[in-house]
């Protein structure tokens, strides 16, 4: 991770980037722009389904931030800033190095790991690749390096994987043999958290297990079921539901599924064993006073 005094360099730098680049990028790009967010890249990528748009290139970069080739990086840079202070103090955040296991080692691609200044210049540099898909007429969604390019026949679909690797092959990436398919909205695939079909919108395996990670170091059978315990696990709940219950999205079943499934663990707390014939010892209208947040009640009626 860089030093603070490097982030708060990178952190200038970004400010004075992106208003130059922002003009720049693509309408249906919507990572790390100022107004738009990952609800939105997902609206707009239902939106084409609902137009027509049923079979999904669902592409993978293959290890993007620490691939991409830094002469790529500058190259698209100075094709807008041509100060070279600027110029030199990225090129001094690029080769900046890392240390692992304290010993320090060049880098000579990439772009800094947990640097502000990153998702930037991954916009910066996929804005060709965007704008080589709006040329052709494509329709695609990209949010950073994830994306999906949308199609209306499987032919359709295979012309836009190969336009996508050659564009990348320009820019010195390509694309996971193993993560990259070619699939429909009826058969579903995922996208930032959650898996889209024409069924469902819901939170994706991977985002499912994460929630269920951070509540068991919440609530192991050792701790005391008490108001900060109440307190951090209404951070995680909200914090899920506030990004997975949308209008769109077909949650409720699961939501419900997973508030039974933490009430289970508090009161595994109280009694020290896994039973959930000890409903009736803690009720969920006992929770509700002891403040807890439900995901369901977050869904739209």
């Amino acid at each position: 991770m860089p030093a603070v005094r490097d982030r708060v360099a990178q952190e200038v730098v970004r400010r004075l980037l992106a208003p130059i680049f922002e003009s720049k990028f693509h309408k249906w790009s919507y990572g790390f722009r100022p107004g738009r967010n990952c609800h939105q890249a997902l609206a707009k990528v239902l939106e084409f389904h609902q137009s027509g748009f049923r079979f999904v290139l669902d592409a993978d970069i293959q290890g993007f931030f620490d691939n991409l080739p830094q002469d790529i990086i500058m190259a698209a840079i100075s094709a807008e800033v041509a100060d070279g202070n600027i110029l030199r103090l990225i090129e001094k955040f690029l080769r900046a190095g890392v240390m692992e296991d304290g010993v320090f080692k060049p880098t000579t691609v990439g772009t800094p790991q947990g640097g502000v200044v990153s998702p930037l210049l991954a916009n910066i540099v996929l804005n060709h690749l965007d704008w080589q898909l709006h040329q052709r007429g494509w329709r695609f969604v990209r949010y950073a390096d994830d994306f999906v390019v949308l199609a209306q026949s499987p032919a359709q679909a295979e012309e836009a994987r190969v336009l996508v690797a050659l564009t990348l092959e320009q820019l010195g990436l390509k694309l996971s043999p193993d993560k990259t398919k070619i699939t429909t909205f009826g058969k579903g695939y995922s996208f930032l958290g959650f898996v889209l079909s024409s069924r469902s919108r819901r939170m994706r395996p991977k985002s499912v297990k994460k929630l269920q990670d951070k509540v068991r170091l919440l609530s192991q059978r050792h701790f005391n079921l008490d108001a900060l315990l109440i307190v951090k696990l209404n951070q995680v709940i909200r914090g899920t539901a506030q990004y997975f219950a949308t209008p769109w999205s077909t949650n409720r079943h699961l939501f419900r599924t997973l508030d039974s499934w933490i009430r289970m663990r508090l009161r595994a707390i109280i009694t020290r064993h896994k039973c959930y014939n000890d409903n009736w010892r803690l009720p969920i209208a006992r929770f509700a006073k002891l403040g807890l947040l439900s995901l369901e009640s977050f869904c739209r009626p």
